[in-house]
Formats: C-alpha cells, structure tokens, sequence
C-alpha cells in the first residue's frame, strides 16, 4: 500500500515587517560584523526582491565580506561601510538582519540612527537577558532556523516572485545556518523552503563547495598546527583552544574561517562543548562556543556579554588569556555537572 502524506510549510506572521516596508519608499539592508552566510544570504536575496518592486534599497555590510562567498557576487551588490562606500542619504528604514544587538552592527549603526527613519531588526536569535533591547516593532522568531527562512515568508508575504538571484540567496541562508540542514530546530520549513528555491538553482552543489569545501593547502597546514594544541577537562567533555588572529593571516585566511575549526571541534566523540578563543589583539579575544545540544551554553555567553543561540553563542572578551580561559572552563564545568545532575537518577 502507498501512504500519501502531505507536508506544509508552517508560516511565519511577518505581516508587522511587510506593513514597514509597504510604507518605506528607500531602504537599507544589513547584518552584523563579520557576516555569515545566514545574514549575508537574507539582505541579499531582499535586496533583489525589493529591486524587482522598485523599491530604492542599499546593501551595507559593517565590514569586508569573507571571500567563500564570492559566488554571490557581493561586489556587484552591496557596500562595505569600513571600506570605500557613497555617502548614507535619508533613508526611510533600515531593517538588520541575522542580529538584534546594535553593538554588533557598529559603527555603522550610529550612522543608520542619523540617516533612518526607522531601524528594525529582523533575527530568530534569543533577545539578551543583560544586553540592549531591540528598537521597537523588531521582528524576533526564535522557532526560525535560520534569518534566511524569514526573509523567505518576507518576499512571499510581498508577492515577489522568486528568481535565481533571490533563490541562489536564500538557499546559501538557509544550508549555511543549518550546516547543511542538521540543525532545523525540528521543523519542515528548512527543507521545504530549500525546495522551493531549488528550482530555480542550476548550482546546487557549487553553493555546498563554496560554502563548506573551502580548505586550501594553506588552509589544512593551519589546522594541523592549531589542532594540535587543543586542551581538555571534564574528561575530555570539554574543548578549549586558543587561536591568533595573526596566524589566520600568516596562512592568508580570513577571520571567518576560525568557524571551521571549532565546527570541527565538535566532530570529538567524547565532546559536549568546545570554545574557542581567538585573539584579535593584545588581551582582546572573540569567544566562539558549540554545544552538541544537550548542554545551554547561551548564558555562558552572556555572562561575558555575548549572546546567539542556546547551543551556539560567543562573545567578545578583555583580559589575560589564562584568566579567561579559567573563567570559561569554569563556567562550562557547572553547565556539565547540571546535565550530569540531570542524567542521574533520583534519590528516594
């Protein structure tokens, strides 16, 4: 017998963001520093959206976007703000996607409050119990996998017909957050979008290389070096590594590829959580953590004032290596005995 099943995508209500942009006749899209996948896919594919409407739209980026992904042509597309840009005019709105800390989004945040009418972030991220609240009227969905999925109901809400721009966009937020559809946050909408948007992508597979088969020969000669000096505690549970931005440079990397290395941390059978801690500078340090799941590691992040995801967070952190890597190994070891203190049974 042959069952027929029928799935459907479950909608997200973005009807607060469409009556914005209906409104706004100029815009300007944008993500946090050292973008992602994720937000770099979602303003893009807007981006094109908004064009086909006839919207007056601008892309800005805080800072460089990391080369992988060249495929989009972001060149063509947006401006850096850190780099050779057009003056900022009047702009109606400004909608930032992927974040909804303005910290992240400096200094070009300070020029967008002088500029806009109204700022709006768009993100699936938790809002931080100590950090800054988003501007009023943000559009906050933490059942979203990824920003991409709600730049999705976006352009449906708006009735743009998709197309290989907006599609090749919106697959690169969707397979980037997700790693590649691991981590659906037990929905459909993940798959069912990228089904959507594969029929009008002859490229599949190119997007998965430029997105997750990016290790030169300089690229792997680092790993090696950096691997090699993982430290572990809590019975090899826990992973902490230090990395220097200078050997990201010497290897000519870019900071976004330090995310492959704690992605690839977390292929450690023995491992709940690792955490990554990458100097930017003299007692300057960008924390990354990853936990399998089982292990919250978002208010361990917090409690250095970073925020993201409950199993994938960071921050940026001041001070001594060693003290923070106390502080952090600290801070991870509570979280292991909570959910060891969970697994046990109880005592009658």
């Amino acid at each position: 017998m042959i069952y027929m099943y029928s799935i459907s995508l479950t909608p997200l209500n973005v009807d607060s963001i469409i009556q914005q942009i209906s409104k706004a006749e100029s815009l300007i899209l944008s993500t946090h520093k050292q973008c992602d996948g994720d937000g770099l896919g979602a303003i893009l594919a807007l981006y094109h959206a908004l064009k086909k409407s006839g919207k007056k739209v601008r892309c800005l980026t805080v800072d460089e976007v990391p080369k992988k992904y060249s495929y989009l042509e972001p060149a063509k597309h947006l401006e850096v703000f850190e780099g050779p840009h057009r003056p900022l005019e009047k702009t109606d709105l400004a909608l930032i996607f992927d974040t909804n800390d303005h910290r992240l989004v400096e200094p070009l945040y300070a020029e967008l409050q002088k500029k806009c009418g109204q700022i709006l972030f768009i993100d699936h991220h938790p809002v931080l119990n100590h950090g800054p609240e988003p501007t009023l009227g943000s559009y906050i969905e933490t059942r979203a996998a990824s920003t991409g999925e709600i730049a999705y109901f976006i352009i449906k809400a708006l009735g743009i017909r998709l197309d290989q721009r907006i599609s090749e966009s919106l697959y690169t937020s969707v397979a980037f957050d997700t790693q590649l559809f691991k981590f659906v946050k037990n929905s459909v909408n993940s798959h069912l979008i990228a089904a959507d948007v594969l029929q009008y992508i002859t490229n599949a597979q190119e997007i998965h290389r430029h997105l997750f088969a990016t290790h030169t020969v300089e690229k792997v000669a680092f790993l090696a070096k950096v691997l090699g000096e993982i430290e572990y505690f809590g019975e090899k549970q826990i992973a902490i590594l230090r990395l220097s931005s200078q050997d990201l440079v010497d290897h000519n990397l870019d900071m976004d590829d330090s995310r492959d290395v704690i992605d690839m941390l977390m292929n450690i059978q023995s491992l709940q959580a690792a955490a990554l801690l990458r100097e930017d500078g003299p007692n300057l340090f960008k924390m990354s953590l990853r936990s399998k799941g089982s292990m919250e590691i978002l208010g361990v992040a917090e409690k250095f004032g970073g925020g993201g995801h409950l199993f994938a967070a960071g921050a940026p952190i001041e001070g001594p290596y060693e003290e923070i890597k106390s502080k952090v190994v600290k801070h991870l070891l509570a979280r292991l005995d909570e959910i060891d203190d969970v697994k046990k049974p109880s005592q009658k």
